[in-house]
């Protein structure tokens, strides 16, 4: 087999971690062709945002020292643990303490300008993944298996300039296919690959968007033609709700691409968005895999054939979201649209659902909790005596998910029926033509127990 193995954020958290990823590579490489695409450390991501932002608004040299060493130390007991073979080490250790020289230039230089970019904070946030990627691949060659550390960059991986956000262009998969390739079939190596992180065809480093590693293990399973993708993470596989809202929640063994896409968008973290866009073209199967337990199945995602008996598959839950309002009367309803959701891309909005009436105007919007006061400023310049806007603040979306919903009479009111016995009110609702999802709104203090209500009304722990 030819297989993308993705490996989270907390699968390597720690030089333990990633000498344990090492040898499962090294146990599944045997008789198959392996590239691996690795995220940063767990937290690194985090801290490197925070110090961006901190140098550009409280400029100041000693934080930066004092920052580039706990990076430092970080990575340098990462290696001490991983990497077994000294020169191996040595190579590596001199690899990382060139990136964090670069970095601190970089940080500096962000302190001198005053100023933060999407360009250059991508430029920042990407060094996460290209300090892991080398030790990584250092620990696979000192374990016995040849290796080399690409960015994504290196791979092939070209993208638009949205900064923060980055597209790849349609060339990507070509470009990936004449890089990768040659590595897995005549050289016999594993590719370790920086997950999240592409670049533009000038060469400025963009990212994919937080969670973009699993988008990277796509793009480039697609341009491979490789057999299946497995995403090592810290859970045994898709369950059928988060099981911190929902303790008695299974795992899926077997998801659709559209399910997955639809529990992603709501707020499901288990995917990233946008993952699953390039192996649907090519029916390519995607594996949820637990890294600290291997042996388990997990949740295979794929083109699925045969007869649906179930009828919602699983649930979500953006626990903190945000709805802006627009009401009015005798304006062209299609005008407004338009001018809305343009105003709302312009500003770079996650719009997570609709709602609409056209009597009259009137569009209800959810939006990330994060984007509400942006999204709520844009439009209500909207208003000018007639058109309205206004918002409302601390709701949760639930969303019930699932193919079997399709053509079944007295789903939705199975589910408001449960609501309403337990007294739970709800502020919104859609639901989407293809009628793989009924998605409500409620006030985020009922958030957990609506979406526990509807869990037990379908008997999904079951």
């Amino acid at each position: 087999m030819r297989i993308v193995m993705k490996f989270g954020g907390v699968s390597v958290k720690d030089g333990k971690n990633i000498l344990h990823c090492a040898n499962l590579v090294k146990k599944f490489s045997e008789g198959n062709e392996i590239v691996v695409v690795v995220s940063a450390m767990a937290g690194v991501t985090d801290a490197l945002i925070r110090a961006a932002s901190k140098c550009c608004s409280e400029p100041s040299a000693g934080y930066i020292k004092m920052f580039i060493a706990e990076m430092m130390q970080k990575h340098y007991e990462a290696i001490e643990y991983a990497v077994r073979n000294e020169e191996i080490k040595n190579k590596v250790v001199a690899t990382t303490e060139r990136l964090l020289d670069e970095l601190e230039k970089v940080l500096l230089g962000i302190s001198y300008l005053g100023e933060l970019t999407r360009r250059s904070e991508d430029y920042i946030i990407s060094f996460g993944e290209r300090l892991l990627a080398p030790i990584f691949s250092a620990a696979l060659l000192s374990i016995g298996v040849d290796s080399v550390a690409l960015t994504g960059g290196d791979a092939g991986i070209i993208t638009d300039r949205n900064y923060g956000r980055a597209k790849p262009l349609p060339t990507v998969y070509t470009t990936i296919k004449s890089r990768i390739e040659p590595l897995l079939t005549i050289k016999k190596t594993i590719p370790v690959v920086t997950g999240f992180i592409g670049v533009t065809d000038d060469g400025s480093i963009t990212t994919l968007g937080r969670g973009g590693s699993d988008f990277t293990a796509t793009i480039l399973a697609a341009a491979l033609e490789v057999d299946e993708v497995w995403l090592w993470k810290e859970v045994d596989g898709i369950m059928t709700c988060d099981p911190k809202y929902v303790p008695n929640a299974k795992v899926i063994p077997e998801i659709s691409y559209q399910e997955a896409m639809e529990l992603s968008h709501f707020g499901a973290k288990i995917l990233h968005p946008r993952a699953l866009e390039p192996v649907m073209r090519k029916r390519i199967p995607v594996r949820i895999k637990n890294t600290f337990n291997p042996d388990s199945p997990g949740t295979v995602i794929g083109s699925r054939t045969e007869d649906v008996t179930d009828i919602v598959k699983a649930l979500s839950l953006i626990p903190k979201a945000g709805i802006v309002n627009i009401s009015g009367a005798g304006f062209d309803f299609a005008e407004i649209m338009s001018e809305v959701f343009r105003r709302l891309s312009d500003e770079r909005v996650n719009v997570i659902m609709v709602a609409q009436s056209s009597s009259e105007l009137n569009l209800s919007i959810v939006v990330d909790i994060r984007d509400l006061d942006k999204a709520y400023s844009t439009l209500k310049n909207l208003e000018n005596g007639v058109i309205k806007v206004d918002r409302i603040t601390d709701v949760a979306v639930v969303s019930a998910v699932g193919s079997g919903m399709a053509g079944t009479p007295g789903v939705a009111g199975k589910i408001f029926s449960a609501l309403g016995r337990n007294r739970i009110n709800v502020i919104m609702i859609s639901q989407s033509c293809s009628e793989y999802n009924v998605s409500f709104a409620v006030d985020s203090s009922e958030g957990v127990n609506a979406v526990r209500v509807v869990h037990d009304e379908f008997e999904l722990g079951n």
